[in-house]
């Protein structure tokens, strides 16, 4: 079956914080309940934590900054991978996530590498 990333894009928030304890709970039970089909994911930290780099040209020296590329209202904090019959089955299963609740979720599916 192919594999679809669900991205999740909500408020940057620390998911470690204890006043996200009730959020991070909703994250927990979307996770037993796709089980099925959930093949990996990862929340991330804020965007603060973030290290952006570029390059010149390929193989030239490569320059740092600290922070996203750009500020916006909505960041990308996590994704699931799930592992559904086709994309209709993917929307419905990321519809289910906490993130389109309050912010957004982009379905993308995966080439395999490999």
């Amino acid at each position: 079956m192919p594999l679809y990333a669900a991205i999740t894009y909500t408020a940057d928030v620390d998911w470690t914080a204890p006043e996200q304890a009730d959020e991070m709970a909703e994250y927990g039970a979307f996770s037993a309940g796709a089980a099925a089909v959930l093949r990996g994911g990862a929340a991330l930290y804020p965007t603060s934590t973030a290290t952006t780099i570029r390059l010149s040209e390929k193989g030239g020296d490569v320059v740092t900054s600290d922070g996203p590329y750009v500020e916006t209202k909505e960041v990308l904090t996590g994704f699931f991978l799930l592992e559904c019959a086709d994309l209709d089955e993917a929307i419905s299963r990321a519809a289910e996530i906490p993130a389109a609740w309050n912010g957004a979720v982009e379905v993308r599916p995966v080439i395999p590498m490999g």
